[in-house]
């Protein structure tokens, strides 16, 4: 018995001697001991874990679709592809809309051995051989380039000849004028001209507008007269060769391209708005009150006045006017007292110092936050102190408008009282009113400067060459010929920045894939373009005006597209800035 109890605790010291070595088999014996065969599973796991795995794995696929569409970007989309091609066509070929010319010749004899049609066909070839020479290789946007025809009619007397290029619409009606009893008026010929090339009906503008210069064979010096509509009088003794090159320079330098010999201004500077809108500011300027202090009446001087320069040119931009009469603001510029003219002087220099902007409180138009384009017309009412005001120019010369303009901004007008004592007896300053006749001068200059703001010459009269001897001034401000010539360029201008808005926003877009792009634009891009291709077509078929309201509508859309507040917020959000939050959230 001793001998096996010595021997058990040998055996248990040798154990927990095992144990201590060996942790693991401990633990391993341990959880032996507490297994309990009643609770062992006698059977491998089926189908319910199966299942309950495929539950779990179908719930997932199939909430993925919720959840990448809840955190998806919607973006409308955007005809990529049509704007490319619009890109493409407009930066290949340059967009020249069609023009009709017509040349008409009165009371021309020709001898009986001579073939009317051949010698009408030559004189077609020869204005058209001249005009090409004048206007060059014309890619002018807008311009009539080479897609113009010249069409050639010759009447005497009973005969009647027109050449093969004369077409169907608006031709000269042959033997309703008499040559022979024209009346030397110019105002009556320019009407009667106008009742015999479109009558009371009008002329179809598929093809262009058609533009007339009619030859009077007379035995009289020659004129040459300019009307306001869109036709053009040679009277005189003249030959018809010797007119083909009289006949040329009017077309081209007149009737397409506004008076001026370097063509019109770029259509990029036209002062309009990306809306199509303009807004004329008129202000009065009481320099300073204590001296005088000048009201005009404008509602009725608008009525008058500018009523009919803003219908005429109701096709080339939206216009509204208002007015405003301010106090206390003086110039910024510095004047001297010159002794020989007993005037105040201010010369060409000190015209970009003579705004105030500190003191004259223009913008306060509601469309000054907007898109609208505002020419602002200041009539400048000088001090006391410094009145008479007047405009020196670089000859040395007086100003005959004393006045000025700005591109892009509007023009000034100095008007000094008549008389420039002030009334020191007085202790308050009389208010005066503008004249109606005074009214009347200064919208004159107001008008011509709104025509040169337009790229138009202020006064053709001034600017006219020393062959045209005269010039019919419409009371609308714009004569027909010259509105043509605006519209022209400003649909081809309007084109260009609706393609380069809508390129840009194409590229943005693209550029940033996670920029959310909402109905509302692809509407707009979608309409833009459609009124883009609508212009286009219009001005491919010569229709001026359905192609300007096109282009309008297409430049705005894109713009409206472009400058859409969702987009904005975007684009300037970058990926960078998104990481460095994530970043910094982390930290």
């Amino acid at each position: 018995m001793a001998e096996s109890s010595e021997t058990l605790e040998i055996k248990e010291s040798l154990i927990s001697k095992e144990q201590e070595s060996n942790p693991i088999a401990s633990e391993v014996s341990e959880k032996e001991d507490e297994f309990d065969p009643k609770t062992m599973r006698k059977t491998k796991p089926g189908i319910k874990r199966l299942t309950l795995i495929v539950a779990v794995l179908f719930s997932f696929i199939a909430g993925l679709p919720f959840l990448l569409k809840s955190v998806e970007i919607y973006r409308s989309p955007l005809p990529f592809k049509e704007i490319d091609t619009l890109t493409k066509s407009f930066e290949s070929n340059t967009l020249n809309i069609p023009c009709r010319f017509q040349v008409v010749y009165l009371g021309f004899s020709h001898k009986e051995s001579e073939d009317h049609q051949s010698y009408v066909e030559k004189l077609g070839f020869m204005i058209s051989d001249q005009m090409r020479k004048l206007s060059g290789n014309d890619t002018v946007c807008g311009g009539c380039g080479s897609n113009y025809t010249v069409s050639v009619t010759m009447e005497s007397g009973a005969d009647c000849v027109r050449n093969s290029n004369s077409g169907t619409d608006c031709l000269w009606q042959c033997g309703v004028v008499d040559s022979t009893k024209l009346k030397d008026v110019d105002e009556v010929l320019d009407e009667l001209l106008e009742s015999v090339l479109h009558g009371d009906d009008g002329c179809s503008d598929i093809g262009g507008k058609v533009y007339t210069v009619v030859v009077i064979n007379r035995g009289e010096e020659t004129r040459t007269v300019v009307g306001k509509h869109r036709h053009a009088w040679i009277a005189g003794k003249v030959m018809e060769t010797d007119a083909v090159p009289m006949v040329a320079n009017v077309f081209v330098k007149f009737f397409m391209n506004g008076g001026k010999d370097e063509g019109l201004v770029q259509g990029e500077f036209m002062p309009v708005g990306a809306d199509g809108k303009v807004v004329l500011s008129f202000s009065l300027l009481n320099a300073d009150p204590q001296d005088w202090i000048y009201d005009w009446d404008f509602k009725k001087l608008g009525e008058t006045f500018l009523a009919p320069v803003v219908e005429a040119l109701e096709a080339v931009a939206n216009i509204s006017v208002e007015s405003q009469i301010l106090y206390h603001t003086p110039k910024s510029s510095f004047s001297f007292w010159d002794k020989k003219l007993s005037s105040f002087v201010f010369s060409t220099k000190d015209l970009p110092f003579f705004v105030n902007s500190n003191e004259w409180h223009l913008d306060t138009s509601l469309a000054a936050g907007g898109r609208s384009k505002i020419l602002h017309f200041v009539v400048y009412i000088p001090s006391a102190g410094e009145c008479p005001l007047v405009l020196q120019l670089p000859n040395k010369k007086l100003s005959m408008t004393n006045g000025f303009i700005s591109p892009m901004w509007g023009g000034v007008i100095v008007w000094n009282p008549s008389n420039c004592l002030r009334d020191s007896n007085r202790r308050h300053p009389v208010i005066h009113t503008l004249s109606p006749q005074d009214l009347q001068k200064v919208f004159e200059v107001f008008i011509g400067q709104l025509r040169q703001l337009f790229g138009l010459n202020s006064d053709n009269h001034l600017a006219a060459p020393s062959e045209i001897s005269n010039f019919l001034t419409s009371e609308r401000g714009f004569a027909e010929w010259e509105l043509d010539v605006l519209s022209r360029h400003y649909t081809c201008s309007n084109l260009i920045s609706c393609v380069t808005t809508l390129g840009s926003l194409s590229k943005l877009v693209q550029s940033l894939p996670r920029m959310i792009i909402k109905d509302e634009i692809g509407k707009q891009v979608k309409v833009s373009l459609e009124a883009a291709r609508l212009a286009q077509f219009n001005a491919s078929l010569g229709v001026y005006d359905s192609s300007t309201v096109s282009s309008r509508q297409a430049r705005a859309l894109a713009e409206d597209a472009f400058f859409h507040p969702s987009i904005m917020s975007i684009s300037y959000y970058s990926f960078e800035h998104c990481f460095a939050i994530y970043t910094q959230s982390q930290v």
